[in-house]
C-alpha cells in the first residue's frame, strides 16, 4: 500500500517540503529566509492618518511603508483610543455584531483616532509600491480550530460534509468556547475528540494573552506575533494519522519539530524521522526530478498527447495536444480524442496543484462532437478538482473543447518563486531573429554615416555576424559602395542578441581605398 509522506529538505536560505500523497509528490512549499511572507503577523501599529474620503487609514507596523487599514477590517468595537497605550480591550467583547461590516452608519473617524495605539493583522503582504493590508479582525490558526478573540461568529468549515459531524461540532465548540472571542471549527476537526479540541482551545487563548501582554509592555509600533515558518505551518495543517513519515535533513529542525509536535499532535510524534542519508534527501525521494518536469512549459501525458501551459499576467492557458497518439486499437477518432482528454484533465488537477496555480485559467481540450463525451470530461475534471485545496470553479465545457476555470490564488505560482523574467526576452518567449537585427543594423548604417568619421565598425552578437557572411553579403557590400565607407562586422558575445553598436574606424597607416 502506498505511503503519504511529507518530505522537509532544510537548506541554508531556503526551505522545501515536498507532499507525497499515494507516492505521487503532490504539492512543492518554498520559503526563503528573505523572502518570508508577513501573512498572519500580528503587530502593534500606530495610526498615522485617516482617509475618511475613502473610509481607510494608514497604521505605521514598524516597516518601511505605511499599512492600509479599511474600515471593512475594522473590529467595530471600543479600541485604546486614549493611546495610553494598555490595550484594555482589544480582547473585549463589545454589545454589536463584533465586526464593522454591515454597519453603515460607522465610520472610521469614529473608531479609532490618529496617533492611537492598535493591535492588527497583515491579511495581504505588500505588493510593488504598496504597503501591506492590515486588520484588526484577528485569527489564530491551531491544529482542530480557528480562534478569532475579536469576534462573536464562528462555525464550521464547509468542507466537512457530513452532516451528523457538523452538529457534533458545532454542539462541541459551545462547550469550550472561551469568555471572549469564536471558534471555527477547520477541516481537520473532523473526527477529532473534545479533549483535542479543548487542547487547541487552551494553546490559541493562551498565544492571545502573550500578544496582549507584549501589546502592552510595548512603546512603538512593532511585531508582537510572527506567523510559524514554513515547516511548522506543514506540520500543524498537513500532519496527521494518514502519514506514514514526515522526513527532515535538518537535526536542528527535527529537535524542534519535536517539541512542536510533541505539544499539537503528540498522537503523529513516531512519524517523525531524521533522514542521514549520504545523498540529498529530494535525491534520495526522487522529488528533483518532478520539481524540473513542473516547471517545463510541455508536459507529456501517458499515451503520447501532451500539454503546453503557458501563464501570462492575467491568466494561465494549457492547450492539449494528440502528439503522436493515435489511438491504437481504439474503434474511431472520437474515441482517441476522449481518451487524450481524459488523461489530459488529470494532468491538468495534478499541474495546477503541484505549481500553485491560480487565478482565471482557460483550458484547450480537443474538440469531441459528441455531447456525452464532453460531459464525461467535464465530470472527470470536477471530480479530480475535488481532492484539491485551493477552492475551484468550473463553467461548463464549449463544442470546441474549451472550459474557463478558476482556482484559489493562495500565494505565487512555484513557476513564479523559481522563475525570474529572462533578460534576453524580458518574459514573452521570443527575440527578433537575426536577419530582423542585421537589417535594422544596416539601416541605422544608413542613417548614421555622414555623422561618423572614418570608416564604420559594427559590432554584433555572434549569431547576427554570421549573417552578414551569407543571406546579407551582398547587401552590405552594396551599402559601402552606396556610403564610400567600409563596414566592418566585429562579433561580440558580451552583446545582447537584440543590441548592435556602431562606431568610427580610422584605416590602418598607410592603407590605401580602392580606387586610389
Amino acid at each position: 500500500m502506498s505511503e503519504n509522506l511529507i518530505i522537509i529538505n532544510a537548506d541554508v536560505g531556503e526551505t522545501r517540503v515536498a507532499l507525497v500523497e499515494n507516492g505521487i509528490i503532490v504539492e512543492l512549499l518554498v520559503e526563503r529566509r528573505d523572502d518570508r511572507s508577513i501573512v498572519g503577523n500580528i503587530y502593534r501599529g500606530k495610526v498615522t492618518r485617516i482617509l475618511p474620503g475613502m473610509q481607510a487609514a494608514f497604521v505605521d507596523i514598524g516597516m518601511d511603508r505605511a499599512a492600509f487599514l479599511h474600515v471593512s477590517d475594522l473590529v467595530a468595537r471600543e479600541l485604546d483610543l486614549n493611546g495610553d497605550g494598555n490595550g484594555g480591550r482589544l480582547g473585549e467583547h463589545s454589545s454589536g455584531s463584533g465586526s464593522h461590516r454591515g454597519t453603515k452608519a460607522m465610520r472610521i473617524q469614529d473608531l479609532i483616532k490618529e496617533g492611537a495605539p492598535i493591535a492588527v493583522q497583515v491579511s495581504k503582504g505588500p505588493i510593488s509600491t504598496k504597503g501591506a493590508r492590515v486588520t484588526t479582525q484577528v485569527s489564530l490558526a491551531g491544529r482542530h480550530l480557528v480562534y478569532m478573540p475579536n469576534s462573536e461568529r464562528g462555525g464550521v468549515s464547509r468542507r466537512i460534509a457530513d452532516e451528523e459531524e457538523r452538529k457534533r461540532l458545532a454542539k462541541t465548540l459551545t462547550y469550550i468556547l472561551p469568555p471572549t472571542g469564536a471558534l471555527i471549527a477547520r477541516t481537520a476537526a473532523e473526527g477529532a475528540s473534545t479533549d483535542a479540541l479543548a487542547a487547541d482551545v487552551d494553546y490559541l487563548t493562551e498565544t492571545w494573552r502573550e500578544i496582549l501582554t507584549r501589546f502592552t509592555g510595548a512603546k512603538k509600533p512593532g511585531l508582537l506575533y510572527e506567523e510559524l515558518d514554513l515547516p511548522l505551518r506543514v506540520a500543524r495543517d498537513r500532519l496527521n494519522e494518514e502519514v506514514a513519515e514526515l522526513v527532515v535533513d535538518s537535526p536542528a529542525y527535527r529537535d524542534k519539530l519535536h517539541v512542536f509536535i510533541d505539544r499539537l499532535i503528540p498522537s503523529c510524534l513516531n512519524a517523525l524521522k531524521c533522514y542521514t542519508g549520504d545523498e540529498p534527501v529530494f535525491d534520495a525521494f526522487g522529488i528533483e526530478g518532478e520539481i524540473k518536469r513542473a516547471l517545463d512549459r510541455r508536459v507529456e501525458l501517458p499515451s503520447g498527447g501532451y500539454l503546453v501551459i503557458d501563464q501570462a499576467e492575467a491568466l494561465t492557458a494549457i492547450d492539449v495536444n494528440t502528439g503522436k497518439f493515435v489511438g491504437k486499437g481504439l474503434r474511431d477518432q472520437e474515441e482517441t480524442i476522449l481518451k487524450t482528454n481524459l488523461e489530459a484533465v488529470d494532468e491538468i488537477a495534478y499541474q495546477l496543484r503541484f505549481r500553485n496555480i491560480g487565478g482565471l485559467i482557460v483550458l484547450d481540450l480537443i474538440d469531441m462532437d459528441r455531447p456525452q463525451n464532453r460531459n464525461k470530461v467535464l465530470n472527470r475534471l470536477k471530480a479530480v478538482l475535488a481532492d484539491d485545496r485551493a477552492k475551484a470553479s468550473v463553467i461548463n465545457i464549449s463544442r470546441f473543447g474549451l472550459v474557463e476555470m478558476t482556482r484559489e490564488r493562495t500565494s505565487d505560482s512555484l513557476g513564479r518563486r523559481l522563475h525570474e523574467a529572462c533578460p534576453y526576452c524580458d518574459g514573452t518567449g521570443q527575440i527578433l531573429s537575426r536577419v530582423t537585427v542585421a537589417n535594422e543594423a544596416l539601416r541605422d548604417v544608413r542613417r548614421r554615416f555622414e555623422e561618423i568619421r572614418g570608416d564604420i565598425e559594427l559590432i554584433v552578437h555572434p549569431n547576427v555576424a554570421e549573417v552578414f557572411k551569407g543571406t546579407l553579403a551582398g547587401p552590405l557590400k552594396e551599402l559601402e559602395t552606396r556610403i564610400l565607407k567600409k563596414v566592418y562586422v566585429k562579433a561580440d558575445a558580451s552583446l545582447h542578441h537584440e543590441v548592435f553598436q556602431l562606431r568610427g574606424r580610422r584605416p590602418a597607416a598607410g592603407a590605401r581605398k580602392e580606387g586610389q
